[in-house]
């Protein structure tokens, strides 16, 4: 008997897993789309005979049947399955430049996707119809690991982004396409909140290449009453993608006025992530909209924005952005050497580029920080859907 177990093969009852996922690319292929209750490792039984999900911090505690606050985890037969294995929505072709990484193959196209459901409860969310999505219909295209990474092959994807809602929830699903995507040299994007355990957070990011750090506040008050969650696990996260992982990895603050953009919380998140990650982490500062359930607030003015990004700076944060406004200055890098402008942005649409082959300032020769090859991608600012549907299994 051939079945996966968070990824692994393993043959009969008493087999060693296939620690290789490369080994492992004949079985991903025979995975169908339809797997309604796919096995998961992280979980354990309570003694009162619920079972608890131990993937982020949340610690859903379920009886059969029973859903955990992400939706896509539940109990099935005595154990947590994921049961959204191969079901996905919101394909489409990105700049890898919107979600946002500035530092990771500027220019260059992204198959994006996400499943519903999130472990997060974020008043504000933006992707909501999705994340708070308890629906299967939302999960509109079917597509086998092996099928997701042919597709991006095909259509010139140089990565693929887990995004939308968080991948932490599907990592499953996310671990294989990532596997799946490696024999065709496309790399991994996690967009996530990092609100995740230690020992998923391993074998998650093993497979990662790059990842979008959602850095929501920088106090536990914001997390608990506005994000139903807790700040630790997410610095726990950063921290852990700086000391012991090779992914490139950059952070996203979205601002809500009265809420999390005052002068000395920007000071105090701003030189933890100087103290705890260094300066070379690339920081994006974004604009709240109005959106679910925060509809009476106020939009994010530029000017607080630009106000973030000069704290930022101003305590030695090399690569700090004002995110989804128009600010050319802002959106563009510089060298922190010599000052000068090493990408220009326009948007998503790249202008100068001052970077030699190797990454380096062409001017002062001061390497810059990040992912990058000799030439910049040539994507612009497009957005092109993609449904699966249309390219043969």
């Amino acid at each position: 008997m051939v079945k996966f177990n968070n990824g692994f093969m393993v043959i009969g009852d008493n087999a060693d897993p296939i620690t290789t996922r490369a080994f492992a690319k004949e079985a991903i292929m025979s995975i169908t789309a339809t797997n309604e209750f796919f096995p998961t490792q992280y979980w354990h039984v309570l003694d009162d005979g619920r079972v608890q999900c131990d993937v982020c911090p949340r610690f859903c505690k379920l009886h059969e049947s029973q859903q955990g606050l992400c939706f896509v985890r539940g109990c099935h037969d005595g154990r947590i399955v994921l049961t959204s294995y191969g079901r996905s929505s919101g394909f489409c072709i990105d700049p890898i430049e919107k979600k946002p990484l500035n530092h990771f193959l500027p220019g260059t196209p992204v198959l994006s996707f996400g499943t519903a459901g999130c472990n997060l409860a974020c008043k504000f969310c933006q992707n909501w119809d999705m994340s708070k999505s308890r629906e299967m219909d939302t999960l509109a295209d079917e597509a086998s690991p092996l099928k997701l990474a042919r597709v991006a092959h095909e259509l010139g994807c140089r990565s693929m982004a887990y995004t939308y809602n968080d991948p932490v929830i599907f990592m499953e699903y996310a671990i294989d396409v990532a596997t799946a995507c490696r024999e065709y040299g496309i790399k991994s994007v996690a967009v996530t909140a990092g609100y995740i355990c230690d020992e998923p957070r391993r074998d998650f990011f093993k497979y990662m290449d790059a990842a979008n750090v959602d850095l929501k506040a920088f106090t536990e008050d914001f997390y608990w009453k506005i994000c139903g969650g807790h700040l630790q696990p997410v610095l726990d996260t950063l921290v852990y993608l700086k000391r012991e992982t090779n992914v490139w990895f950059e952070i996203t603050t979205l601002l809500i006025p009265g809420e999390n953009d005052s002068d000395a919380e920007l000071e105090a998140l701003t030189q933890w992530v100087m103290e705890n990650l260094g300066p070379d982490v690339p920081i994006h500062f974004t604009a709240f909209h109005p959106d679910w359930k925060m509809l009476n607030h106020s939009p994010t003015p530029p000017s607080t924005l630009s106000r973030a990004r000069r704290i930022a700076m101003k305590n030695g944060i090399r690569y700090a952005y004002t995110g989804n406004v128009h600010d050319e200055k802002g959106d563009s890098t510089y060298c922190h050497q010599c000052g000068q402008k090493l990408i220009g942005r326009d948007w998503y649409t790249l202008g100068v580029w001052n970077l030699t082959a190797d990454g380096h300032c062409n001017t002062c020769g001061t390497p810059c920080a990040g992912v990058f090859e000799a030439q910049p991608g040539l994507w612009g600012a497009r957005r092109r859907p993609v449904r699966l549907r249309q390219y043969a299994d």
